[in-house]
């Protein structure tokens, strides 16, 4: 998301902020006084030291490593930070200005004004200010104060210079906008927890700021809100960048920023991601560090830490985006500016001259350049205008003689300046840096123009300085400066820097230390040479020889690690090495320091408390007396309170490191200790004890002197004046610090008052070197910040009348110097040192001595060999018999058998001395291979393209140790969770019983299987009959699964009280999903059950994922090893190809040749399984090789193994040249033969279109399978780097996952506890629930039995009332006698003797109701009449009736009992139901509170899960979560979310909009058809009615009686029938016979009739005859009849029109009762109904026509 469209949004702000600045009325300049601000020396009190002790001279250095250290204030002034200084340097004089900073604890930042008319001095110190100078006057005119705490970093103006934006570094990093015209803070936040290192104004848009600093870059706003304007800030996301320092940027017009990165590249932000990175065509904007600065003319400026200035076009930049293949944008510069090789630029400022293209820059590597960046050809190069040291000042020394000082750093440079002229004589450079530095003094050379300096190689060079100038006068040559530095001897003492040289006190000898832990000593004269060297127990860091006052001449050596060692200085004459330089014997003393400054704070406590004790005694003496002379009694004072406990006895470990030391007397010295120790000088002494190890030694200071202010500002250099009465002191600080001292005062006694000044940085300033001139009118200090100050002992006006001149005194030169040859230098960093080369030259004598023995030995050797074998020769011209044998020529036999048993010896020796090492070897080698070749499943194959330079990769595959595997295939058994899991088995339930009385129900109605029957049936009759019981049984089928359809429905079919199923569903998840839109870091979010999850599912995840992930890395490696292979197979068919167009153009003309393309070869990388093979060639050649490397003292086994590998590969390819064929047929050979015929030179014309076709289709051949094994690796990379895309995701969702599972492993231990006791709950549940399930059942079937004993008590009732008949007389005494109970035996046997009390009151109870029941029934009969005897019949009564009476009373009584033992234990059956209710009830409480634990312990996993970070990569434009048009910093309420998904979900608004009003809809319409339905109900209920009784009326109609059309579907066919059939078939063919003989007898007869026929045929002529005559008659008479019937002839037609409308009635009816009857045949053809053939219709009447109802219940009984 770009800053664009938020731009706009802030205009408002900043022009509203801007308005307010121009309302309000500005402060005017209130030009403080500067004398008055800026820090002074600090003098103690009381003390007469004059406040201008010392005066600044002058500053020799740059700090040129701090961030933007330059800054312009017109075109001639540069202003930069040195220590606690501002210098104002005019380039054109070069002369220097200070301001000192106010607070004295350093400058921070400076910036200066657009206007250049001010200039922000922001400092450093507790609670610092800016402060705000104007210029050229340079008076302080604005403090800003309450900015930060501790330092300023970086301050900025706007670009109209109304605002000024400032950032404080650690620790409160405090970013601050100042309205510094009125001094007032308009808006203040804190920036971030990190290093700022700058901060501006957009030059566009002044609302919006940004800042960049270590790892981080972030962009601002000034948002207007409800409580005022706010700061809101947006930090950069570097997504799939690696994260970088960003030193640099440049705002772009459109809201984009660019900025640098450590490797050199450009980064193009849009919004707060990373759009795209730059950079040149294969390789990198700018090699190392780069910072964007402008942008000028459409070009975007660049610098970097290579010394060079680019220009990039800005539209490019601006419009750069990433590409399908590349997440990189290439571009090439503008625009180019090389200002050196050794240049690093840091920053740039621009002069103020308009339409000026000139720029200072400042080069970290200690340079300030004048660049033209107008990139025309007129451009003048750059121009360096000052050099300084880069880096800390490692030495410094001042000159014995003049006014000189030299300096070396780690820059490889050593210079001299000039402090009395101000100026820099002269700058040598070598191949390392210095280290150390010392004048050598007048007794080593009297005109003190020899320097002694050492580098950090361990090379000591001896430097000659002299004046060039006066070389003139002898040989002529131009003078080159001031003065000039000559080596006049090289030599290497140490292996690492040195750290120190000194001379002893005569100039005799020259001592060096280095970090070696070493001092080497050497003798002083015209060439120095060593004399030996010693061992110290640590870093040698300052060297110190005895004054002459002292009667030895020793050497004190100070080691850094608090280790201090004396040594006697050693006599040349007497040390003499020969084999080393070591001087072991040389006499030394040893002390290492132990800590005493926690005894020294112990002691001062106890010394102030008991000054408080006494002075608290003293005042209550005081209180005593007065009260006495007062006459008052003072009561006792209550005891005092228990002391603080004492400070401990601390002592640091390691020791606390040792900074400088000095002699005091003979044996005694003083330390100052930096650390823990800081605070204090050390005085010291040697123990007499010196037999002790140095490194176990414990050695305390017997005296102290206490340093003000100084615990945590140790004393890092001394130095005392020449008269020793004023001891310089360099703090760790950067301040100075000068104390006087008393004459001959060796225990710094009088070292009380002091002055002190802050002059270097004080974070990293530390002073490290302080120097008195040697007139001691001056004091150098160098520190690490880089800076190199002088200061005057004398005003300026005083030092010039006592020193009467200007400038130093330069040595003269030595006579003869023009004429010496240069000393030979050391540039090699790994040549030999002194004692290196010494032990190497021992060793080489000796080899050589042992070489020259050895070749003694072979020449004696040769020449034996040479006299044997001119013996043999002689023996061999003998003759033969004369001749001696080889075992004569043998002096003696044993001579080679000892030979070969010393031969065998050594060689078994040999073998067990290697046997150790063939066993190391050999286990080194498995351990190699099982490291790097079987933990590889695969190892890494590249696939390169032939015509290009792509290349594919496969992945690098571990190999699956076992136990992963056995991992991988491990299934652990799921959490119980379900209900159910644990419930019972039910016992076979009613349905069950129903269902199989169902079976047995159609086992009844499945036919019976014919019996075979006496006649043999046909094969006709046996497939009728098959087919018949297919049909029946496909009936069957379709009748079964119609009755199953139908009970399905029915089962299907809900109660009129049930809602629908899918409405349930529906509501419930509705219920589970609508309204409920929590997430999941919702504090009452609930946990679904199907969203659970645990470490083994979380581990089957994870198992998932990396099983997916490694599938689709060996599927994408088997391609690209196919890929590989299809490669070799091309390479090896190329050159065979390219064999055969050899042999092709071998018998072509030369001219005709055709170039061979490039023959591809295979890359080792391509095939790296054959580094591992080998051969015995290339073992003895590797053998070879390290031979050679041996004996040239070369190290290196990798560069050994590339050389052998490039020298094997060069065989083989030297090995397939030689067996490519050459051709030796030319065109000339063909030429040089006799001339040829023309038929053979049409058959040559022939061969050659042939041959030149072939070398066309093989060379096309060879290009056409480049360029296809090309375009498939291409493709093949294209989707790899899909896969590699898809593989970055999964490797972030398996560290998420990864995650999870160490969350869940933490729940896992409570979440199974939890889950078995819920499980346990769930078990008991389901067993209560099944045995009350159980139960109810059971009594469900006690109820049942129960009603049918009831019902058969009723049948029984009425079985007796049916015997007794009407009007019995009998009828009561016959039911009471059916009625009268009787106790009866029980038929059960009784177990036992015991019976329950409770069964036998019951019975007795009931033996109470029997006897109470009888008592009714003779009370009854009592008066009726006389009693009778219910045992007996009475008279009159049938015996029969009383018998049956009686059996129908046992029967009775029978069931009673039954009923009774039934309701006693149905009644039990509800007891036990009650109980497990209740047990129940409690069951599910205790499950529903494990559930709910449960639950609590999901809400917390949760929670945890929640916290998990997961890592979604976004695009700038996928961010839509906004606040006052800007992302905001805190996204903790923004929720991730799909677009597809959200834009779902917005159309998903507006679709349940829509099914909401459908819904409605619905509703209505179904309230509508539900009142509709009702009434069709009832329609189809009346119409069933109706359908079944005209069904039953057709059944009637046509079987007589209601059947089963099921059944009579289902009846296969009779075979009895068949039998009959075929039976009747048989007794027809008898039948035929029979006819056939009677069919003759019919003929006959037949003929016979044909005669007589024939007759009466005759008489029938005859008759017919007569009828004609008659009708002839007739015709006639009817014609004389004519005339009489026409009276009659209008009655007749009446009645024949009549009789013609009667039967036309009578043709429509039938006519419409055909056509009915036609509908219903075709009707029921259709729907398969059954018609009856003629022959078989009813022989009744004809029924009227159907009427629709009818109709339509026949056709529906039809279907049926």
């Amino acid at each position: 998301m770009s800053n664009v469209p938020s731009l706009a949004g802030c205009d408002t702000d900043s022009s509203a902020t801007q308005q307010e600045a121009e309302e309000e009325p500005q402060k005017q300049p209130s030009h403080y006084n500067y004398e008055d601000l800026h820090s002074r020396p600090f003098i103690t009190p009381d003390s007469e030291i004059p406040e201008d002790l010392l005066h600044l001279s002058h500053s020799f250095g740059y700090d040129s490593g701090r961030r933007g250290n330059l800054q312009l204030l017109d075109d001639r002034t540069l202003i930069f930070i040195a220590g606690n200084l501002l210098v104002l340097l005019d380039i054109s004089t070069k002369q220097q200005r200070y301001l000192r900073s106010c607070s004295g604890g350093g400058i921070g930042a400076i910036t200066s004004h657009p206007s250049k008319e001010y200039f922000v001095v922001a400092e450093k110190g507790n609670q610092p200010d800016i402060i705000v100078y104007e210029y050229p006057s340079l008076r302080p005119c604005f403090i800003l104060k309450g900015g930060t705490e501790q330092a300023y970093s970086f301050v900025e103006f706007n670009r109209d210079g109304s605002l000024l934006a400032s950032v404080g570094s650690a620790p409160d990093y405090m970013l601050t906008l100042w309205n510094w015209m009125r001094e007032e803070v308009m808006l203040s936040c804190k920036a971030i927890s990190q290093e700022v290192y700058r901060v501006t104004f957009s030059p566009y848009n002044s609302g919006f700021l940004t800042s960049a600093g270590s790892g981080h870059i972030k962009f601002w706003k000034m948002a207007s809100t409800f409580t005022g304007l706010k700061l809101q800030g947006l930090i950069g996301h570097f997504g799939k960048t690696t994260t970088t320092d960003i030193e640099g940027y440049v705002e772009l017009p459109d809201g984009k920023v660019v900025s640098g990165s450590d490797w050199g590249n450009l980064l193009l932000w849009d919004g707060n991601a990373i759009k795209v990175e730059i950079c040149r065509k294969g390789r990198n904007c700018h090699h190392g560090l780069v910072q964007p600065f402008s942008l000028e003319d459409g070009q975007l400026m660049t610098i970097g830490a290579d010394g060079v200035v680019r220009g990039w076009d800005f539209e490019s930049i601006d419009s750069a985006d990433v590409s399908d293949t590349s997440s990189m944008f290439e571009l090439e510069p503008m625009n180019e500016m090389v200002v050196g090789h050794n240049v690093s630029l840091s920053s740039v400022v621009k002069s103020n001259v308009p339409d000026s293209f000139l720029w200072f820059a400042q080069d970290s590597s200690g340079a300030i350049w004048k660049l033209d960046l107008s990139f025309t050809y007129t451009t003048p190069d750059p121009e360096c205008l000052f050099t300084f040291h880069s880096g800390p000042i490692q030495c410094m020394d001042a000159s014995r003689k003049a006014h000189l000082m030299a300096t070396t750093t780690l820059d490889r440079s050593v210079k001299v300046f000039d402090f009395l002229s101000k100026t820099e004589l002269t700058t040598s450079r070598f191949n390392q840096g210095g280290t150390a530095l010392s004048w050598a003094p007048p007794l080593v050379n009297q005109i003190g123009g020899l320097l002694v300096t050492g580098f950090e190689d361990g090379v000591v060079r001896l430097l000659e300085l002299f004046d060039p100038q006066k070389l003139l006068k002898d040989t002529g040559r131009a003078p080159k400066g001031d003065a000039k530095l000559r080596l006049k001897q090289a030599f290497k003492p140490h292996n690492a820097p040195v750290t120190a040289v000194a001379y002893e006190r005569n100039g005799e000898i020259l001592a060096t230390g280095s970090s070696d832990c070493t001092v080497f000593f050497f003798t002083v004269g015209e060439k120095y040479k060593p004399i030996g060297f010693v061992h110290v127990p640590g870093p040698v860091q300052a060297l110190e020889w005895s004054p002459h006052s002292h009667s030895d001449n020793r050497l004190l050596i100070l080691c850094l690690s608090g280790h201090v060692v004396e040594v006697q200085s050693p006599d040349p004459e007497e040390q003499k090495p020969t084999k080393t330089f070591q001087l072991p014997e040389l006499p030394s003393k040893s002390f290492r320091f132990r800590s005493i400054k926690s005894r020294i704070k112990r002691e001062e406590e106890i010394a102030r408390r008991a000054a408080a004790k006494e002075k608290k005694q003293k005042e209550r003496e005081a209180r005593l007396k007065e009260a006495k002379k007062t006459g008052i009694e003072l009561e006792e004072e209550e005891e005092e309170e228990e002391e603080e406990e004492l400070p401990s006895i601390y002592i640091p470990d390691p020791t606390s490191p040792l900074y400088c030391g000095f002699y005091s007397q003979p044996g005694q010295f003083w330390l100052s200790m930096g650390g823990y120790d800081a605070g204090f000088l050390y005085h010291c002494k040697f123990s007499e004890k010196q037999d002790q190890d140095p490194a176990k030694m414990q050695d305390e200071p017997f005296d102290y002197v206490p340093i003000h202010n100084a615990d945590n500002d140790p004393i890092q250099s001394i130095t005392f004046s020449s008269s020793r009465q004023q001891l310089l002191c360099g703090m760790h600080s950067g301040g100075i610090r000068v104390y006087p001292l008393q004459p001959q005062d060796h225990s710094l006694s009088s070292m009380q008052a002091y002055w002190a000044l802050s002059v270097h940085d004080n974070q990293y300033g530390h002073l490290r070197h302080i120097r008195c001139s040697h007139d001691d009118l001056f004091v150098l200090t160098a520190a690490e910040d880089g800076n190199i100050f002088s200061f005057s002992m004398l005003p300026q006006e005083q030092l010039e009348k006592c020193l009467q001149r200007k400038k130093a005194r330069v040595p003269s030169p030595r006579v003869g110097l023009e004429y010496e040859a240069l000393a030979q230098d050391i540039e090699d960093p790994a040549a030999y040192s002194i004692e290196t080369a010494k032990q190497k030259l021992e060793k080489d004598r000796l080899r050589r001595e042992a070489e020259l023995m050895i070749g003694m030995k072979r020449k004696k050797l040769a020449e034996l060999q040479k006299n044997f074998k001119q013996l043999l020769s002689k023996n061999h011209d003998l003759p033969e018999h004369v001749r001696l044998k080889p075992v004569e020529l043998q002096l003696d036999r044993r001579f080679n058998e000892q030979a070969e048993r010393l031969k065998a010896q050594r060689v078994r020796e040999v073998r067990k001395q290697m046997s150790w090492e063939e066993e190391r070897c050999s286990i080194a080698l498995s351990k190699l291979q099982h490291w790097f070749r079987d933990s590889l499943e695969s190892v890494v194959v590249t696939v390169v393209a032939i015509c290009s330079e792509h290349r594919v990769c496969t992945y690098r595959l571990p190999a699956l140790s076992q136990a992963s595997a056995q991992h991988r295939h491990q299934s652990r058994a799921g959490w119980s969770h379900a209900d159910g899991d644990t419930a019972p088995e039910r016992r076979k339930s009613r349905v069950e019983a129903k269902d199989n009385s169902m079976l047995e129900e159609e086992d009844v109605l499945r036919p019976i299987a014919p019996r075979p029957g006496g006649v043999k049936l046909g094969d006709r009759q046996v497939e009728r009959l098959r087919k018949a019981a297919e049909k029946a049984d496909q009936a069957r089928a379709k009748i079964e699964k119609r009755k199953k359809e139908w009970e399905q429905l029915y089962a299907e079919k809900p109660n009129e009280d049930c809602e629908d199923p899918q409405d349930v569903q529906a509501i419930s998840q509705a219920k589970e999903t609508i309204g409920d839109l929590k997430l999941k870091s919702a504090k009452d979010f609930t946990v679904p059950k199907h969203l659970r999850m645990n470490a083994e599912s979380k581990r089957d995840a994870l198992i998932g994922l990396e099983e997916n992930i490694r599938a689709k890395q060996t599927q994408m490696n088997g391609r690209i090893m196919a890929l590989r292979d299809s490669k070799l197979r091309l390479v090896s068919q190329l050159h065979a190809q390219a064999e055969q167009v050899k042999k092709v153009q071998c018998r072509l003309a030369g001219h005709l040749h055709r170039p061979l393309p490039a023959l591809p070869s295979i890359l080792p990388e391509e095939t790296p399984e054959k580094r591992l093979q080998y051969s015995r060639k290339t073992l003895e050649r590797y053998r070879a090789l390290r031979k050679q490397r041996s004996e040239s003292m070369q190290e290196g086994a990798t560069g050994l193994l590339e050389q052998l590998e490039i020298e094997m590969a060069g065989v083989e390819e030297r090995g397939d040249e030689g067996t490519h064929i050459e051709g030796d047929t030319t065109e000339e050979d063909r030429d040089t033969g006799e001339e040829t015929g023309q038929w053979e030179e049409e058959l040559w014309m022939e061969e050659e279109i042939k041959l030149l076709h072939q070398q066309d289709s093989l060379l096309e051949q060879m290009e056409t399978s480049v360029c296809q094994f090309d375009a498939e690796l291409l493709l093949l990379r294209h989707e790899k780097l899909c896969v590699d895309w898809q593989l970055k995701l999964a490797d972030l969702r398996q560290l998420t996952l990864y995650q999870e599972l160490l969350l869940l492993k933490e729940f896992e231990r409570r979440e199974e506890s939890l889950h078995g006791k819920l499980n346990a709950r769930i078990k008991e549940e389901n067993s209560i629930t099944s045995k009350l399930e159980e139960t109810k059942e059971q009594l469900e079937v006690k109820r049942e039995d129960i009603a049918r004993l009831q019902d058969r008590e009723k049948a029984l009732i009425a079985t007796f009332q049916a015997s007794l008949g009407e009007e019995n007389k009998y009828e009561e005494f016959l039911t009471k006698v059916f009625k009268k109970k009787i106790k009866r035996v029980k038929k059960k046997e009784q177990e036992g003797a015991e019976e329950d009390e409770e069964d036998s009151d019951e019975d007795s109870d009931e033996d109470d109701d029997w006897d109470d029941d009888d008592d009714d029934y003779d009370s009854g009969t009592e008066e009726g009449g006389a009693a009778l005897d219910c045992s007996v019949c009475p008279p009159g009564c049938e015996p029969e009736l009383f018998e049956k009476t009686e059996q129908l009373r046992e029967r009775r009584m029978d069931l009673e009992e039954l009923l009774f033992e039934e309701k006693k234990s149905a009644e039990a059956m509800k007891k036990e139901c009650d109980t497990l209710v209740k047990k129940e009830k409690a069951v599910k409480s205790s499950r529903k509170a494990a559930e709910d634990d449960l639950e609590l312990v999901q809400g917390e996993k949760q929670q945890k899960m929640n916290e998990v970070d997961v890592v979604v990569p976004l695009r700038l434009n996928q961010i839509e979560y906004v606040v006052s048009d800007a992302v905001p910093v805190d996204l903790t309420p923004a929720l991730v979310l799909d677009r597809k998904e959200l834009y779902r979900l917005q159309e998903r608004i507006q679709q349940l909009q829509v099914e909401k009003s459908q819904q409605r809809d619905l509703y209505c319409q179904a309230r509508l058809q539900h009142v509709r339905l009702i009434h069709d109900r009832k329609d189809m209920d009346v119409k069933i009615q109706r359908l079944d009784g005209q069904c039953n009326e057709l059944m009637m109609m046509r079987y007589g009686r209601l059947v089963d059309v099921e059944a009579l579907q289902m009846l296969s066919g009779n075979r009895t029938l068949e039998e009959l059939k075929q039976d009747k078939l048989l007794r027809e063919v008898g039948y035929t016979k029979e006819i056939k003989h009677w069919d003759v007898k019919v003929e006959e007869a037949r003929q016979a009739l044909m005669d007589v026929t024939k007759c009466n045929t005759e008489r029938l002529l005859c008759m017919a005859s007569l009828f004609d005559q008659k009708n002839e008659l007739d015709h006639k008479l009817n014609a004389r009849q004519k005339k009489m019937g026409r009276q009659f002839k209008d009655y007749r037609r009446h009645v024949d029109q009549e009789a013609i409308k009667r039967l036309k009635g009578v043709m429509k009816q039938q006519s419409a009762q055909a056509e009915g009857l036609r509908r219903e045949i075709s009707l029921l053809s259709r729907k398969g109904g059954l018609v009856l053939p003629p022959g078989q219709a009813m022989m009744t009447a004809p029924a009227p026509l159907p009427t629709p109802n009818s109709s339509g219940a026949q056709r529906s009984f039809k279907y049926t």
